[in-house]
């Protein structure tokens, strides 16, 4: 006796399509789904990274009795000094703070590699040769220059929490920005700037380098270019511009400027005086943004 062979059931191929067009259908809507979670995510971590930072801030105060300067003659910035409290001694240990951040032994630490000092949201990784970025710029405060300003990270500061008459949880720290892309053409405000002179400082006007970058001169896009280096822009920012402000940012030598804070979407995270972080939008009032740039304005903050 023979056995009967039975059909095995099968798909048709109008069966495989149909499965196929679902599949690529959920995976459309599964995409959107997974890029906002991963997007929520870094938002988290630059967020954490502000709270470290802000923390460090203050373990540094507890140990010195005042808050590390904003930028000193070598052009060290606060984080160059913040290295002990944010687990980074042997770091610290190999600087030499007597001599410039060019210095071969202090471009060697400069050229690590820090995730506190990356924002996961921003895709670029280097802007200038040998080292490493920052996406997180300290608060020097609402005057153009980085020379006796009124925020928390100056030239040669030394605040202390009793200094900022205005109040811990109305002083802005830190605050994330856009770095640079390192090219030489401008287009992106975000990643762009005006790079003048020194002397312009003096002459700086709200409308500074607007100019300027529609007609392509003098443009500049070392953002966050080191964390070691403290200079305007590189390290520090003042509440001279918006969050995102349509005007581009201006930078005069390195010691001050224009400034506001760049990001991918409608306003950015900033870390208070207090340790606190919040994401403010950049619909801000201008004059609400210099007042929390400011320690000792003693103006009365609105809600924002």
């Amino acid at each position: 006796m023979t056995a009967k062979s039975s059909a095995r059931p099968a798909f048709t191929l109008f069966q495989l399509l149909a499965l196929l067009a679902l599949l690529v259908f959920l995976l459309g809507l599964l995409l959107p789904a997974v890029a906002k979670v991963r997007a929520a995510a870094a938002r988290i971590q630059s967020q954490n990274n502000l709270k470290q930072i802000g923390l460090a801030c203050h373990n540094y105060h507890d140990t010195a009795a005042c808050l590390p300067e904003g930028c000193d003659g070598n052009h060290f910035s606060a984080a160059a000094r913040l290295l002990p409290f944010i687990e980074q001694d042997n770091l610290y240990k190999n600087l030499d703070f007597t001599k410039p951040i060019t210095a071969e032994k202090n471009k060697q630490v400069g050229g690590a590699l820090l995730r506190i000092f990356a924002n996961p949201r921003d895709p670029v990784e280097t802007v200038e040769k040998g080292y490493a970025p920052t996406n997180y710029l300290f608060n020097a405060g609402s005057k153009h220059s980085l020379t006796d300003n009124d925020g928390i990270f100056y030239m040669n500061s030394a605040v202390r929490f009793a200094d900022v008459t205005d109040g811990l949880s109305n002083t802005l720290f830190t605050g994330e920005t856009l770095k640079g892309d390192a090219k030489a053409k401008p287009g992106d405000l975000r990643r762009h700037h005006v790079a003048l002179k020194k002397a312009d400082l003096k002459k700086l006007k709200d409308d500074s380098g607007v100019k300027d970058f529609k007609d392509g001169k003098h443009i500049a896009s070392d953002r966050g270019a080191a964390w070691i280096d403290g200079r305007f822009l590189k390290g520090t920012f003042n509440g001279t511009r918006k969050i995102n402000d349509p005007r581009p940012d201006v930078d005069c030598g390195g010691e001050g400027g224009l400034s506001g804070l760049r990001s991918l979407d409608n306003g950015a995270n900033v870390g208070f005086a207090d340790g606190s972080v919040r994401y403010i939008l950049d619909s801000v009032d201008a004059n609400v943004w210099r007042l929390l740039t400011s320690r000792n304005d003693g103006q009365a903050l609105p809600d924002f």
